[in-house]
């Protein structure tokens, strides 16, 4: 399958992922991430067209959703990370998809759970992806990024620290803003106290890591300076240079060599190493890497000569330790002096200076950035190199200007502007002439590049070319027959007798075979050497006119062109800015839109709940309403049941005496009448007695009542709210 159709496969899974989170779109999302992630797609993925760039904006939509799950958002990070080490892509990442901050929000989502491999995962490709590259300060999640990395410098995972310090490495490097959030944090104090003891870690990495941290923090404050001290800074030297002889891997190395050149920024600390009472065996061990077949660890150690070399005094020492053979060096856990590794190093820069075009650019421009810094100005020195060398190393800068030239704005113009320099002729002409197929190679591709050229010196090239043909010629018959010395300056050129007077005009017309004679060496006799001078004046100041208005062309040109450049790298800045910008807004607005919703749900459910409480409450007062009727009521039967039991305690009283009175033998017939009476009220006594109990029985009964509707409306007034609390407080009260 090729890779517009595995684009556009996984173009359509992602909007079916995105329109259904569903668990069989996740898997076939995941295996078209998988298809892609098998093919070498940099060049179109990064290309800039519609296809790709919806590919890559859908993949960092759903890898930066927290409901996204982390094999998912593991298999996009992985197959993104594959093209973080290419300079393009790393470019698009950082300007056009804002890759640092998905990276961040993903790391801010699972920064409860540090452990999860995705939060590793994202930190190894965070710290990949800002190398040599200064992050926004307004992308997303970088002040949560910054504080995560603060808290986890002292995890008891070292694979956690590691990562961490290394990405707060490459954050604080060379950006004050994110120095200044640091030294704002409440918590600096304690993350300063952490670093300081990491530097006692077993693990030189943490150790280049945390002094990285330390010198972008605190250099030229009052901690940097007792840390990096003419007393401290002698180890910190030692660590840094064998750290690159003999670090365990390319990231330490770089990671040493960009400390190094930021500590020589400081006037002190570059004092200091020049007294440094090893430098010369450690810059001879250094220039030993030269001999390496890695471009990559060659250009770092350029990198770091060319730092050395911004240093007068330094400059001294790299120069003649270049340019000398190289010095012994000690090996560790010994005191005998042995020979440096590799041969003179001023042969294997010119090998870096030589070597094809088609690998790392960087490694080329350190190299001619090296050889110029150990050339005295305006003169070249000689290196076991001759004049042949020399234009070697001339024509392979300008191939390589020419694979820079779509990448740099005024590259092209200074490209073309020394190719019409008449200074090229030489090295164009041996390389033409040269024995070695490469070098005519090379030569050939220039000259397809200069021959269209209106100012390309095209016949003195011609007239060079022909030159060296014929001296390696003579030079073979002079081996041959010493005695034709006299003929050899027949060849070159011929002199010039003086000449009969001609017309002004006859000498206009025979410019032509004059040229032609003297190309060809013949004699001329007809026609005056000043007249002819005279002519080629004319024309000379003609076309230095013509080639003054052409160079203000175009130097007018150029400048247009680099205003036009930076005006467009402008607009690409803030459009990224702009879309990052609204994708962010966008994923706020869907989160607020969802919670909404959410809200609105639960705010319906409740304005139901209220209005059946409201009709609960109302039903309740009614009852209560009643309630208070049949207490009235109560009320008013207890007080007629107090009176009638004090009254049947009076007629029982009575009763008592009539009785005595009754059965005395004096009053039985005087109160035949009263016990009468009193029968009648014990009657009636006992009937309110009956009254009594069913009465209260009855208030019993009510009073239970009561106590539970009293408990559903102190319910009812928990859990409304409002203009309710009133009147359930009444109904609470009564």
């Amino acid at each position: 399958m090729d890779v517009s159709t595995c684009l556009k496969s996984l173009l359509l899974a992602i909007r079916q992922y995105r329109n259904n989170r569903s668990t069989v779109n996740a898997s076939q999302l995941q295996k078209h991430i998988e298809d892609v992630s098998g093919l070498k797609c940099g060049g179109v993925l990064f290309s800039g067209q519609v296809l790709p760039s919806e590919c890559l904006s859908g993949l960092m939509e759903v890898a930066g959703d927290p409901n996204t799950s982390h094999a998912l958002t593991g298999s996009i990070i992985f197959l993104l990370a594959q093209f973080v080490s290419d300079g393009e892509a790393k470019e698009a990442f950082h300007s056009s998809y804002n890759f640092t901050g998905t990276l961040a929000a993903i790391i801010h989502c699972n920064r409860t759970t540090p452990e999860e491999p995705l939060v590793l995962q994202c930190l190894n490709v965070l710290q990949r992806l800002t190398y040599n590259v200064k992050t926004l300060h307004c992308a997303s999640h970088i002040h949560e990024l910054i504080s995560f990395l603060m808290q986890h410098v002292q995890s008891c995972n070292d694979d956690i620290v590691k990562a961490c310090l290394g990405l707060m490495a490459n954050l604080c490097r060379h950006d004050i803003s994110v120095q200044s959030h640091i030294k704002s944090q409440s918590n600096v104090k304690a993350f300063y106290r952490a670093l300081i003891n990491l530097l006692g870690h077993n693990c030189l990495t943490v150790v280049v890591f945390v002094l990285s941290i330390l010198s972008s923090l605190t250099l030229n404050e009052e901690v940097g300076q007792k840390l990096f001290n003419a007393k401290n800074i002698h180890q910190t030297f030692q660590l840094i240079f064998n750290i690159t002889v003999n670090g365990d891997g390319t990231l330490t190395r770089n990671y040493a060599v960009d400390l190094l050149v930021d500590l020589l920024k400081n006037p002190k600390i570059a004092d200091n190493l020049t007294k440094y009472k090893h430098l010369s065996v450690c810059l001879s061990e250094v220039l030993g890497l030269l001999h390496t077949k890695d471009p990559d660890t060659a250009s770092k150690v350029m990198e770091l000569l060319v730092a050395l070399c911004s240093v007068p005094v330094l400059r001294k020492h790299v120069c003649e330790t270049v340019l000398r053979p190289p010095a012994a060096r000690l090996q560790p856990g010994t005191r005998k002096g042995v020979q440096a590794r590799g041969s003179e190093p001023s042969l294997a820069l010119v090998h870096w200076v030589l070597s094809p075009l088609d690998g790392p650019e960087q490694c080329y421009m350190q190299a001619l950035s090296l050889l110029a810094e150990n050339c005295p100005s305006k003169r070249v020195v000689s290196l076991c190199i001759s004049s042949k060398v020399c234009s070697q190393v001339v024509l392979k800068t300008l191939e390589l200007m020419s694979h820079l030239r779509q990448q740099m704005p005024e590259m092209e113009t200074s490209f073309y502007r020394i190719l019409q320099d008449q200074r090229m002729v030489t090295p164009l002409s041996l390389a033409l002439t040269s024995n070695c197929r490469e070098h005519v190679q090379v030569a050939l591709r220039i000259l397809v590049e200069a021959a269209p050229l209106p100012d390309f010196p095209s016949i003195i090239l011609g007239d060079s070319i022909a030159a060296n043909n014929a001296y390696c010629q003579r030079d073979g018959e002079l081996s041959i027959r010493s005695s034709s010395a006299s003929e050899d300056v027949s060849l070159v050129g011929k002199s010039f007798p003086i000449m009969h007077a001609e017309p002004p005009g006859s000498a206009y017309q025979s410019i032509d075979s004059l040229i032609e004679k003297l190309q060809s060496g013949v004699e001329v006799k007809d026609v005056h050497m000043s007249e002819i001078i005279d002519v080629y004046e004319q024309k000379l100041s003609a076309l230095a006119c013509k080639e003054s208005r052409l160079q203000d062309l175009l130097e007018a040109k150029a400048l247009a062109l680099s205003q036009a450049d930076r005006l467009i790298a402008q607009y690409r800045c803030q459009r990224a800015q702009a879309e990052a910008e609204a994708r962010k807004l966008a994923s706020l607005l869907k989160d607020t839109e969802r919670k909404k919703e959410d809200l609105q749900t639960e705010l319906n459910d409740h304005l139901l709940e209220v209005e059946r409480l409201k009709s609960d409450s109302q039903q309740l007062l009614e009852h209560n309403g009643r309630l208070q009727a049949v207490a009235d009521q109560h009320q008013e039967l207890k007080g007629t049941y107090n009176q009638l039991l004090s009254r049947s305690v009076f007629h029982t009283h009575t009763n008592t005496h009539t009785r005595k009175q009754h059965f005395s033998p004096p009053g039985i017939n005087t109160s035949h009448d009263n016990v009468f009476s009193v029968v009648v009220l014990i009657l009636q006594a006992s009937s309110l007695e009956l009254q009594k109990s069913q009465l209260e029985a009855k208030v019993e009964k009510m009073e239970e009542e009561l106590s539970k509707h009293t408990q559903m409306i102190a319910m009812i007034h928990s859990l409304s709210s409002g203009k309710l609390k009133g009147e359930i407080t009444a109904s609470l009260s009564l």
